[in-house]
């Protein structure tokens, strides 16, 4: 294993149990088995490392989502395959949306950043088979945008807002992942239930 594998993954353990804030340079260069002097030389700050890791999550999802949105598929196979996948990528990056928010309203100029990115996931073909399928009866007219913000919003919410659901809900870290895997199909379900004719 490379010194960045370990740091990434050191960082990784660390963002997850401590959030963006609360982790310390530190106790990653710790976690990785490394001086601090090393993880700094890598990383200048954990901003530098955080956006690293971000970029090379961001990277694995977003293709995987392209996948999804390019397919031959339905759009009610694709929506159930979009809430699967991620919740999925989620589930093992916990501390990302968290971070994404805190970065929107901290540093705009890197949201826009990586909503540049090359790959980054693209509905527009989804966006047109939305418009074709409700022209042939399959899908009950709705704003193709508006069908996509409420599957985004379902999914993402929970994880974004994740400790203010954990105590709304009087529910344990184990609970909260059990709802999460449920989530996987019910979003689906009850989009597709309310959409189609």
């Amino acid at each position: 294993m490379t010194t960045e594998e370990k740091i990434f993954n050191a960082a990784r353990v660390v963002f997850q149990k401590k959030g963006f804030s609360g982790a310390r340079m530190q106790e990653i260069a710790d976690e990785a088995g490394i001086n601090k002097a090393m993880l700094h030389y890598c990383f200048k700050s954990k901003e530098l490392l955080f956006k690293a890791i971000f970029m090379n999550a961001f990277g694995q999802l977003a293709p995987q989502i392209n996948e999804i949105f390019n397919s031959q598929d339905t759009v009610f196979e694709k929506i159930k395959k979009f809430t699967h996948s991620y919740i999925s990528f989620v589930m093992l990056n916990p501390y990302l949306p968290q971070f994404i928010i805190q970065e929107m309203n901290n540093n705009p100029d890197f949201v826009m950043s990586f909503m540049n990115f090359e790959n980054r996931p693209n509905p527009s073909i989804l966006i047109a088979q939305i418009e074709k399928e409700i022209a042939e009866g399959i899908i009950q007219p709705i704003p193709p945008k508006q069908l996509l913000l409420n599957v985004f919003s379902m999914t993402v919410f929970p994880f974004a807002a994740q400790m203010m659901m954990k105590g709304m809900l009087q529910i344990s870290d184990i609970e909260f992942n059990i709802m999460m895997e449920e989530r996987k199909t019910l979003i689906a379900a009850q989009i597709i239930n309310a959409i189609k004719t």
